[in-house]
């Protein structure tokens, strides 16, 4: 038998919303056959829902995409025009962050370790950097975002970081690697947060789910991208006007960001209250903001003292910070992949090295996208969550192992980044757990991301040294417990909301705290 928290509905889904939808879907019952005379009672009531099942059935594509029988044309256009534009660029966004950390670790595996005269130890440091970087950058960035225009601030981060992995190509030696890896860490911090707060500030709950994993997909179509990319780069353009493969991949990551970076000035569309996106009409925006009143998702207030006192009152910064700070760390840092390096130790070639673990990205890609359209249908994060840590602890545990069967390490290693699709459906709660004050909803999820990278700094040093590598002996056992860990977290964080719904503290309480900007 689940646990409580696993069985029952613990997101902020309103179970009215669930209910009305299915009434919409009642067909219209004769009075012949109606039960008792025609008369429902309090006991009718499982009569009246099988009738209505053999009558009507819901469409198929409902259970995968969104299905809203009362939803009103308009709506339905103007979440398809949020998809098109918002959810393409926050997914492009992603996409070329992911492509700029994935570069780092195919480019050490592909001749810039040798170029540079790199010790085993150096793309530990040159990790530790970027993510000091991006430690630093998170919260004063989330503030920031309550002031400014998201479609000025976030693309002008992405343009300032194009820059900074263009200059990569020219480095010469490891210390300058470090340097920039640092400002492209700060500048960077910017992303993830930010988009999050984006899409939990234009999508109703039933639809969250699903944005937030198709846009963290993303990261992994970048991972797989970058190893056919270094392949395609180290075989064709390696040599080519004085420049080595590897310096050749940063060259591309430039190119291919440029534009991404322009697009979104003009396709982010800022918030409810303040859009001026040109795809947006008047309608849409009054739209916008009355679907986020229906939800309790409040809007930007006047930004004062009195957040601090409303974020660090309540259990939620803590409890949502433990679980992230697990998450990010289950498993080793960006720039070191052990199945990369285990095919490196195994004798394979550079094009497979880069190629061959893309599968794991394939599956990360796949396992994202169905365990959004899971976690929304079934409207239980905690359940699906769940899952996605048991595949990891299973990942981790037969690496643990590692004197296995070949064709079950191979399993193991192409299936550990199910695991991932954990960290969107986090965020997506925790859009949703904080949705009634939208400051503390930004800074909760820039604490979360921020202090999740502060343990991601010097932990990985310590359980995933590349001197270790391929066998990853601590590493590996330390991700089988921590995968633990974040099951037992999950459910901590399901009994605190549950308790807060039992108490009449739902999402959509929403207190006086400063007038509307």
């Amino acid at each position: 038998m689940l646990p409580t928290w696993l069985s029952q509905d613990a997101t902020d889904h309103d179970q009215n919303e669930q209910d009305e939808a299915s009434v919409a879907l009642l067909p219209k019952i004769p009075a012949d056959k109606l039960p008792r005379g025609g008369i429902f009672q309090e006991n009718s009531e499982e009569d009246v829902v099988s009738l209505a099942t053999e009558s009507k059935k819901l469409p198929w594509w409902s259970y995968i995409w969104d299905y809203a029988p009362k939803e009103t044309p308009q709506e339905r256009k103007f979440v398809q025009k949020l998809d098109i534009y918002l959810l393409a660029i926050l997914s492009l966004g992603y996409f070329i962050k992911n492509l700029d950390q994935t570069n780092i670790a195919n480019a050490y595996v592909s001749g810039m370790k040798e170029a540079l005269s790199m010790t085993s130890n150096e793309i530990n440091l040159i990790d530790v950097a970027w993510t000091t970087g991006y430690v630093l950058g998170q919260l004063p960035s989330q503030f920031i975002l309550t002031k400014v225009r998201p479609s000025i601030w976030i693309p002008s981060c992405e343009l300032v970081w194009t820059i900074l992995t263009l200059s990569l190509a020219g480095a010469t030696t490891s210390g300058q690697v470090l340097g920039i890896r640092f400002f492209v860490g700060l500048v960077e911090s910017i992303f993830y947060p930010a988009a999050h707060f984006l899409i939990g500030s234009w999508y109703k709950p039933p639809e969250l789910g699903k944005r937030a994993c198709v846009f963290h997909a993303a990261a992994a179509a970048a991972g797989m991208f970058s190893g056919y990319l270094q392949a395609a780069v180290y075989q064709g353009l390696d040599g080519v006007l004085g420049k080595a493969g590897w310096q050749w991949l940063f060259v591309m990551d430039a190119l291919i960001s440029l534009p991404i970076c322009l697009a979104g000035f003009y396709m982010i569309p800022d918030l409810p209250e303040n859009t001026v996106a040109f795809y947006l009409t008047e309608e849409d925006a009054k739209l916008a903001r009355r679907r986020m009143n229906d939800v309790g998702r409040a809007p930007r207030r006047t930004l004062g003292w009195s957040i601090l006192g409303r974020v660090f009152t309540r259990w939620h910064v803590y409890s949502l910070t433990l679980l992230y700070i697990i998450f990010i760390n289950t498993s080793p840092s960006s720039s070191v992949n052990p199945f990369a390096l285990w095919l490196k130790d195994q004798g394979y070639p550079v094009s497979q090295i880069n190629t061959i673990p893309t599968g794991a990205g394939a599956i990360q890609l796949v396992t994202t996208i169905i365990f959004a359209i899971l976690s929304d249908f079934l409207r239980n994060r905690p359940l699906v969550m769940s899952l996605s840590t048991s595949i990891g602890f299973f990942s981790a545990l037969c690496l643990a192992i590692w004197n296995i069967p070949n064709g079950l390490k191979w399993l193991a290693f192409l299936i550990h980044k199910a695991a991932v699709p954990f960290g969107p459906l986090a965020m997506s709660w925790a859009n949703e757990i904080c949705g009634g004050d939208a400051e503390e909803r930004a800074v909760v999820l820039g604490v979360m991301n921020a202090s999740g990278y502060a343990v991601n700094a010097w932990l990985p040093l310590l359980t995933y040294p590349v001197v270790d590598a391929p066998r990853f002996r601590r590493g590996f056992a330390y991700s089988t417990l921590a995968f633990l860990v974040q099951f037992g977290v999950t459910g901590l964080v399901a009994f605190l909301r549950r308790r807060d719904k039992e108490n009449g503290k739902g999402d959509e309480e929403i207190e006086d705290i400063g007038e509307f900007e």
